[in-house]
């Protein structure tokens, strides 16, 4: 690739402006060193291109995607309260930092036993890396004959007809001293003139916005701190809204004709509420979106006249959600209204678009989960899954007919690409499952058939065997399970089982491709993934039987899951460990108190265990949202008694526990730091406490772990900090199923 250097000046332009990000060039000018650089690639951008709804993952091993509900709260070092605390409680920042400083160097004493495990771990995850993502290219956007993508933290633009591979570098953050950052979103003004850039530390989860001035020497034209999301309305009007301590309420237009200035349009009042901004895939409205989990609401900003007040579509109605979408002079409304509460498509006019005059035009069958949904000028594409399977549903507006398509029984998850013009004939898209590198795809709306892209050959998986399970659950419900094993393993009861669970929020388990998926079936392992009710594998009511005075259902689930493996001669509890991220350790913390002999090792990523008293903490800035979650139990003695029923932190006793590793963040803002440190002190104590009361020769005590990262945050962290954590994490459940797993090294290597 021949790279032409355009940017010219940038950094000078950024001098004493107020970033969120670090500088760390010690250099005063631009260099061309983008293509070249021997830093190695981040993998934990989110490309977000287009208006609609595409929005590219490259995510590192075992990372924790960055979508808003994964959990909970921020907490600061200091616990604010007049009230007498009980001693177990963290009452001062001095008494903080030295349990911090304690659990540092603890983590610092026990960590050399897993060095040499970790090592072998990280070459073998580098080397699948390698193997298999060489054919995931950086998602392009193309706009007439201009194509401008990302790599390694610049913006280039190229011609489509160009087959000399020239390009040129519309942006760099590195040469602009922002090496830490990555790019989050790109969006491109209507007539190219103008190009909005999202920069993100992987420290904080505030971003911010830089407006490139195109041309033969793109210059920075403003730069706007603290941003959520941000749309043009036209040539030059752009529509964003601030973020400040996880929130969004705020949106502002600013333009960049000739009598530049800055407006705010619309402020949320109900702090339950988040707001961001879309764009319909024809360009004709900006949506102002407000959600809170159960409810939503949307403005309409007329690009054709953006100077004008937004237009409310429908007054917010409680535990009705809706989104737009616009397509000749109609809305397009995907909604949960009427029945059943299943995401339905309906339209109704513009010009008096009340849910009064909303017509049906498609429901979801019963049991069935809406993942995407992409309009094109005459067609409607449904990514969709029933039954642990992916379905397509092509909607005709034309022939007013809809086609289902099954997709291959292997594919766990779609990855949408980039469709930036509506008008365009042909639907691309990606399939992957945790063991499987994602392939491409194509619907073709004049063929109307799938294509399967073979530009670059994806290694075929074939020793991967794939079984869809369902388990009946306490109440008589059926749990999907989605077991992965090696086709040629034998006595499969003896092999470990790493168990993957979640369950909050309507969110399903992450299944797409991770190396160190690939790498554990190949050394044997069993991995098994339980889709518990909380999580929205089954729909919106799989959702709701498992939230708020329900979230004990999902503990039941998850039960029998682990019950109905190991009856299947799916390994057995002396060999099965348990991960969990975020909101699933609510889950996983409450079945290590409840029925702590099913398994024998635990993994915690940033989990949220203390949920009580962080529900109790109103000063905190998502509690009043997550209300609609776990409940409120300031206002309810009876959603109080329920939360401190299933709480990990409220019931842990003495008694014979897992042995249990937990990585959190010093700069995570979601999850309070002072919940976990509390959890494990009580966790190792109670512990400890049995072992002493139950001494006999040979007894077993669990390795209780915190491994508290100062760089990461609870959404983001970078390709190498996730590499090490991943490493970690495997290299500890291997040591503690050490007698049982057949790996492929040096047998002395686990001892």
């Amino acid at each position: 690739m021949k790279v032409r250097t355009s940017c010219v000046g940038l950094r000078n332009l950024l001098q004493g402006l107020s970033f969120s990000v670090k500088y760390y060039s010690k250099h005063n000018h631009l260099q061309t060193v983008c293509l070249y650089s021997k830093i190695k690639q981040k993998k934990c951008h989110i490309l977000d291109c287009s208006g609609s709804t595409c929005a590219h993952r490259t995510v590192p091993p075992g990372s924790t995607l960055p979508w808003r509900f994964f959990s909970c709260k921020q907490e600061g070092t200091k616990i604010p309260s007049k009230r007498k605390q009980n001693t177990s409680i963290i009452t001062s920042e001095l008494l903080y930092k030295n349990l911090l400083k304690s659990e540092q160097e603890n983590w610092n004493n026990i960590s050399a036993r897993y060095k040499a495990m970790t090592k072998r771990i990280k070459e073998k995850l580098e080397e699948l890396h390698n193997k298999y993502t060489f054919n995931l290219g950086s998602p392009r956007i193309r706009f007439g004959e201009n194509v401008y993508f990302e790599e390694n933290g610049c913006v280039f633009l190229s011609k489509a007809d160009d087959d000399e591979g020239n390009v040129d570098i519309l942006f760099s953050t590195e040469d602009l001293g922002f090496s830490d950052a990555f790019i989050q979103r790109i969006r491109i003004s209507p007539d190219q003139r103008y190009m909005a850039i999202s920069l993100k530390s992987e420290n904080s989860e505030e971003a911010t916005c830089v407006i490139m001035k195109l041309g033969h020497f793109p210059v920075v034209e403003k730069v706007i701190p603290s941003v959520f999301s941000f749309e043009w309305a036209t040539n030059d009007v752009l529509y964003y809204t601030s973020q400040k301590n996880l929130k969004c309420q705020n949106v502002f237009m600013t333009t960049f004709t000739n009598q530049k200035h800055t407006k705010l349009v619309y402020t949320e009042q109900d702090a339950r509420f988040f707001v961001d901004i879309h764009c319909t895939k024809d360009r004709r409205f900006l949506t102002i979106n407000s959600n809170s989990k159960t409810t939503s609401e949307v403005w309409l900003v007329d690009c054709r006249h953006p100077f004008k007040s937004p237009a409310l579509v429908q007054a917010r109605t409680k535990g009705v959600i809706y989104h737009t979408e616009h397509r000749n002079d109609e809305l397009y409304i995907l909604t949960t209204y009427g029945e059943p509460a299943e995401y339905k498509l309906m339209k109704a006019p513009v010009a008096s678009s009340g849910m009064e005059n909303w017509q049906l035009v498609y429901a979801l069958e019963k049991k069935t989960k809406l993942v995407d949904l992409e309009m094109f000028s005459d067609h409607c594409i449904m990514f969709l899954k029933n039954a642990g399977h992916l379905y397509l549903n092509v909607i005709s507006f034309v022939s007013h007919s809809v086609q289902s398509i099954k997709l291959p029984r292997w594919a766990c998850e779609f990855e949408l690409e980039s469709h930036p013009e509506h008008t365009t004939s042909t639907c691309y898209f990606q399939l992957t499952s945790p063991v499987h590198p994602p392939k491409r795809f194509a619907y073709s709306f004049k063929e109307n058939n799938l294509i399967e892209q073979a530009v670059q050959e994806v290694p075929i998986i074939k020793n991967c065997h794939t079984t869809r399970l369902l388990a009946k659950s306490k109440d008589e419900t059926l749990v999907p399970i989605t077991v992965f094993h090696n086709m040629n393993s034998k006595e499969l009861h003896r092999k470990p089982l790493l168990v993957h669970v979640y369950g909050a929020y309507g969110i399903d388990l992450n299944m797409s491709f991770k190396e160190e998926k690939l790498m554990l079936i190949e050394e044997g392992w069993i991995l098994a993934y339980c889709h518990v009710r909380g999580g929205g594998e089954l729909g919106l009511s799989w959702h709701k039987d498992g939230f708020q005075h329900n979230k004990l259902k999902g503990l039941h689930d998850l039960k029998a899951c682990i019950m109905l493996l190991h009856e299947l001669g799916f390994s057995q509890p002396k060999y099965t460990a348990l991960a969990a991220a975020s909101a699933g350790g609510v889950l996983a913390g409450a079945l290590c108190n409840t029925d702590p002999e099913l398994i024998r090792a635990v993994v915690l990523q940033a989990p949220f265990v203390d949920v009580l008293n962080t529900m109790m903490k109103t000063h905190l800035p998502l509690t009043v949202e997550e209300q609609e979650e776990w409940g409120n139990p300031l206002a309810d003695e009876k959603c109080m008694k329920y939360i401190k029923s299933y709480c990990p932190y409220q019931n842990i006793k003495p008694q014979c526990y897992p042995s249990v590793f937990i990585t959190a963040y010093e700069n995570d803002q979601r999850i309070p730091l002072t919940g976990v440190l509390r959890y494990v002190q009580k966790l190792r104590k109670a512990a400890l406490d049995h072992a002493s009361r139950t001494s006999k020769k040979g007894n077993w005590i669990p390795n209780i772990i915190l491994d508290i990262r100062a760089n990461g945050s609870h959404c983001d962290s970078s390709w190498e900090d996730s590499l090490n954590e991943v490493a970690r994490h495997l290299a500890f459940l291997n040591k503690e199923l050490e007698e049982v797993c057949h790996l492929q090294h040096d047998s002395k290597s686990c001892k």
